[in-house]
């Protein structure tokens, strides 16, 4: 029944095997949840997108497979929408003015979904009805930060495996990618990064015109959350910004000041202008409903919200208005990455700041993509940002190979770009003696000769893309997380091991992820240019102790190994052991002036057990 190779197979039924071992199921009515749900009630229409956002993140969460974690979220929220859930809707009294919608505990639907999702997970150890194709898959990285926030108001998501998750036969390939920034609360951005993709796909232009379609969605999406909000007494709104791959065609649809990019050539190419009130056009739309626009900081609607456009604060409507704005790109090969991210990134770092960044890493690294977006966070934080902050790259490319050529028509008819002959010849040479050296290592290999091991084939790797495969759900981060993809359980030997990136393959026939014959092993990165590598291991985490939330974790695991667990049951890294000295961390964050720590530092290496010591002032000589 599988599409992919038998030792795909064997991957997924291993990764299966162990899960379930993890899962401990069913759950009881008194049992807690694995992830607890964002919202405290869920309505029949908000079932699929509830559904598929519990599953991926509990999948995710420990590092399942893409393909496998959509397929089975998929499954799973089938058949939940084809059972029989009147049996656990609520008894409400209906307020005046408010929607009459049937409601369950989101509690009580989670343990369902859950139990539902381990019985599938059993039925398929048994036998594999899944198909999978294969996808051109973008690699990814994403960073998001509360920064100075008083708590995480942002969302994203990605769908890398979007067919999949959507049961979609005959379509091009697709892929979704998305920013909300809430703002008032975190209700908008949740609701809207579960439901409106989900809302997207039932749209009937969704097929032939899938921007109609993002900008319905927005609609729809709007409408359901401010139905919601009045039933469960919510006064919040987002932004968001949404690109959606179909095949070699990219279309974006936005609301609000969060904002996405394309960067082709090493160069921007503007996609969207983001609606802020002091937009000419969005001024006069809101004076004309009989609302104004005045300056309070900044300029404000009503002086009240920043943004002229979002989803949710039906306060605030029509002046906030939920209609999206959407443009259509196609895409012809030569396009670097896309930069989506919210305002608190943007207000800071302009454009051609942050393709900067992009390349200046890219080069320093040798076009290595683990910690772009982890920069660009930085340079919006270091120039002043204290909002929260979320940024995804998603690289249309392999930012290791150098940039493709294309054609163009004009009058005359298809004249080629510019390219220095020099350059082309030496990488068609170069490509030409690789292809020998390749051939050469199979044909010893094929006849049993001398170098027949693998490991003595030379060449680069020439299959593609071929990158390690992971995904993400809508958000795992919950208010005091810096960023969503470093802690997590994890059922590799090297715990959490994104290591703030998602890396995806483009168009990859191979295992996604390799395993060992006694334990499911993290799995290992393919690069051009550098033979495979195996990595040396910690032994298997249980979760109690995976939740470590350094970035590096995967790298500081690997070097210290057992070091790093007995370091932390010490105290190292700590809450307590951190907050031993103030002064110090607080100056190193820029909060206090250099020359605190000195006085502090002195008073300190002083001081002994019932002795009290003098309190020097700042300025005081020495």
């Amino acid at each position: 029944m599988m599409a992919g190779s038998a030792a795909e197979e064997k991957n997924f039924r291993r990764f299966l095997e162990l899960l379930l071992r993890e899962m401990r199921m069913p759950l009881q009515e008194t049992d807690p949840v694995p992830t607890r749900p964002l919202s405290d009630m869920v309505t029949e229409d908000e079932v699929e997108g509830e559904c598929l956002d519990l599953c991926l993140q509990f999948l995710y969460k420990y590092n399942c497979p893409c393909s496998l974690a959509a397929a089975l979220a998929r499954a799973t929220a089938d058949s939940m929408l084809q059972s029989d859930l009147s049996i656990h809707h609520l008894n409400k009294t209906v307020e005046d003015g408010a929607d009459p919608l049937p409601q369950m505990e989101s509690v009580k639907f989670a343990r369902l979904v859950f139990n539902r999702l381990f019985e599938m997970c059993c039925l398929w150890m048994k036998e594999l009805p899944f198909r999978r194709r294969p996808q051109p898959y973008y690699e990814t990285s994403i960073h998001a930060i509360k920064n100075m926030r008083r708590k995480m108001e942002d969302k994203h998501i990605i769908i890398p495996d979007f067919n999949t998750l959507f049961n979609l036969q005959d379509l091009e390939e697709q892929a979704f990618f998305a920013v909300f920034d809430g703002h008032g609360g975190v209700d908008a951005a949740n609701y809207a990064a579960n439901q409106l993709h989900v809302n997207l796909v039932h749209q009937e232009s969704f097929s032939q015109d899938p921007s109609d379609a993002l900008c319905r969605a927005f609609k729809v999406t709007d409408e359901r959350f401010v139905k919601k909000a009045a039933r469960e007494h919510v006064r919040c709104g987002t932004t968001g910004v949404v690109t959606f791959l179909r095949g070699r065609t990219l279309y974006v649809a936005w609301l609000g000041d969060s904002q996405v990019i394309l960067v082709r050539k090493g160069q921007v190419v503007e996609l969207m202008k983001p609606h802020k009130p002091d937009r000419e056009d969005e001024k006069q739309r809101i004076e004309a409903l009989g609302g104004c626009v005045i300056w309070f900081g900044t300029w404000r609607v009503n002086g009240s919200l920043s943004v002229s456009r979002a989803i949710g604060d039906s306060e605030h409507k029509p002046y906030i208005c939920g209609d999206a704005d959407h443009s259509t790109f196609p895409l012809d090969g030569t396009e670097d990455y896309l930069i989506l991210a919210c305002d608190g990134f943007w207000d800071t770092v302009n454009p051609d700041e942050a393709v900067r960044v992009v390349s200046d890493h890219l080069q320093e690294n040798t076009g290595d993509t683990t910690m772009v977006a982890h920069k660009l966070v930085a340079s919006a934080r270091d120039a002043g940002s204290s909002d929260n902050i979320t940024v995804i790259v998603v690289f249309l490319r392999d930012p290791r190979s150098p940039p493709p050529t294309s054609t163009e028509d004009d009058e005359e008819g298809v004249v080629e770009r510019e390219v220095e002959e020099e350059q082309v010849a030496e990488v068609e040479e170069e490509e030409q003696e690789e292809e020998e050296e390749e051939e050469e290592a199979v044909r010893v290999q094929r006849d049993g000769g001398e170098g027949g091991s693998n490991a003595d084939i030379g060449g680069k790797s020439r299959g593609g893309w071929p990158m390690q495969q992971c995904s993400a759900p809508a958000d795992l981060g919950y208010e005091d997380r810096t960023d969503s993809f470093t802690d997590r359980t994890s059922l590799s030997l090297l715990g959490p091991s994104l290591e703030g990136r998602i890396s995806l393959t483009r168009g990859l026939q191979q295992p996604c992820f390799n395993f060992s014959p006694d334990v499911f092993t993290a799995s290992h990165i393919y690069q051009e240019n550098r033979p495979l590598r195996r990595r040396s291991c910690i032994p298997f985490q249980e979760s109690s102790i995976a939740g470590f939330t350094d970035p590096l974790w995967p790298q500081t695991a690997t070097l210290f190994g057992q070091a790093v667990r007995q370091s932390r049951r010490v105290g190292y890294g700590s809450r307590r052991w951190s907050r031993r000295w103030p002064g110090r961390s607080r100056e190193m964050l820029g909060l206090l002036p250099s020359g605190h720590l000195l006085p502090h530092t002195q008073r300190c290496s002083n001081w002994r057990p019932g002795v009290a010591v003098p309190q020097l002032p700042h300025d005081a000589t020495i």
